[in-house]
């Protein structure tokens, strides 16, 4: 009777000490901005390339995954795998703008940007989920826009999601990240104090056999007729920009302006 009690001590102790190990490592994961615990048939993309968090409020929706900046009423970045596949034009129907319901301190009112001057600009562009009704929804969430000049906005911010759907087509899948430099002296807009950032960038990566390779771009919020390659910039300057590690789960990455 002794033996049995001893060994069902054990077993208890065992079994608390696996349950604290699996919850110290859930709580470095998020910690770290790595998130865990999708199903099996989600790509690595979708989670182990994610960027670190500046405000620990990660959202994970289907397809892409943001950080929401409370302060700035904002993603300070929307994370999203891109694939061949996806590239397909459903022509659905464009659904009105609404809070996100994940977000825990609630995002941005829609009226924010009424008579502001500025468009509610998609970061995680809808023309990229038109493979899937639920999928091309979910981007006319508020965490997942921010205000962009017009000219910007249907000029050379358009030309770049145009040419990252040509890469997701030329490397068959591709990762991409984007966001609006946040910044304490940024213009603001509505009730809520929505920041309008001065810049913006979009970081693309690709696998190429075993390396990884990225181009990154910081784009003043303004109209512009330049070629997208004047406005190349290392990752570690959008990092020293912005605060965030957009790569922690990857070494060795080689910034590429041949892409």
């Amino acid at each position: 009777m002794r033996n049995c009690i001893v060994l069902g001590l054990m077993v208890f102790a065992l079994l608390s000490c696996k349950k604290e190990m699996s919850d110290n490592v859930m709580i470095q994961e998020k910690e770290s901005g790595f998130v865990s615990g999708q199903n099996s048939t989600d790509s690595l993309y979708t989670f182990a390339y994610l960027p670190s968090s500046t405000t620990r409020q990660i959202v994970k929706h289907q397809y892409y995954t943001l950080s929401y900046n409370e302060k700035f009423e904002q993603a300070e970045w929307v994370a999203y795998e891109l694939k061949k596949e996806y590239l397909k034009n459903s022509n659905y129907k464009r659904p009105y703008f609404i809070e996100d319901p994940k977000v825990t301190t609630r995002s941005a009112d829609w009226r924010n940007y009424k008579n502001s001057g500025y468009d509610k600009g998609h970061l995680c562009p809808a023309g990229d989920m038109e493979f899937d009704q639920n999928a091309y929804n979910d981007t006319f969430y508020t965490s997942n826009i921010s205000p962009q000049d017009h000219d910007f906005n249907s000029g050379i911010w358009n030309r770049l999601e145009q040419k990252t759907r040509y890469w997701a087509d030329k490397y068959n899948d591709i990762y991409v990240v984007t966001g609006g430099i946040l910044k304490d002296s940024d213009k603001k807009i509505g009730t809520e104090k929505v920041a309008v950032p001065k810049y913006f960038y979009k970081i693309v990566l690709a696998k190429t056999g075993k390396e990884h390779k990225a181009i990154a771009f910081l784009i003043p919020n303004e109209d512009s007729k330049k070629s997208l390659y004047d406005f190349v910039v290392p990752i570690e300057t959008l990092e020293k920009m912005t605060g965030i590690d957009f790569f922690p789960n990857l070494k060795n990455l080689k910034d590429s302006k041949d892409f």
